[in-house]
């Protein structure tokens, strides 16, 4: 169950770009927590997955006895809520309410969705510094950091672009 649970429930198993599918299974992660409408729900259930991940991908590599396989994908997973977190920031603070799923699913908007998913991939397979480096850290922590970084880097990303 703890390897089904880090590998996106079996996608990281697809045996090419899985590290891709997991973040597509990551936008999916995203759609549901905008769909609870609730600013607090959208932090929290991010904050948890995230905490889930570093415990269930440390807890994995144990047992496949392998350091970040690339089957494991939960890290992608809950990381992709972070790339858009500025724009929900943004939308929040205009509206006073978590955006709808239209505000980055409409025809003046969507590509905007396809290049933060594009450049989380990017900064995950590149490894920018200090992505790379994060991945030493021990255990989940080194598995879910370095996502965790790069969507960080996204969402700063998105502070310039999205209006």
């Amino acid at each position: 169950m703890i390897v089904w649970l880090a590998q996106g429930f079996g996608i990281g198993r697809i045996p090419f770009a899985p590290g891709t599918f997991g973040s597509a299974v990551g936008l999916l992660w995203f759609i549901t927590l905008l769909a609870t409408k609730n600013l607090w729900f959208y932090l929290a259930g991010t904050a948890i997955g995230i905490g889930l991940s570093v415990w269930l991908c440390g807890a994995a590599e144990r047992i496949l006895k392998q350091t970040d396989p690339s089957s494991i994908v939960l890290d992608e997973i809950v990381a992709v809520p972070v790339c858009f977190l500025s724009w929900v920031a943004r939308e929040w603070f205009r509206q006073g309410q978590l955006p709808a799923l239209e505000v980055f699913f409409n025809a003046r908007t969507w590509y905007i969705t396809l290049i933060t998913f594009a450049l989380f991939r990017l900064f995950d397979i590149m490894k920018p510094w200090p992505i790379r480096q994060s991945q030493r850290l021990p255990g989940g922590w080194g598995v879910t950091i370095d996502d965790l970084l790069a969507s960080v880097y996204v969402a700063l990303l998105t502070l310039i672009v999205v209006r």
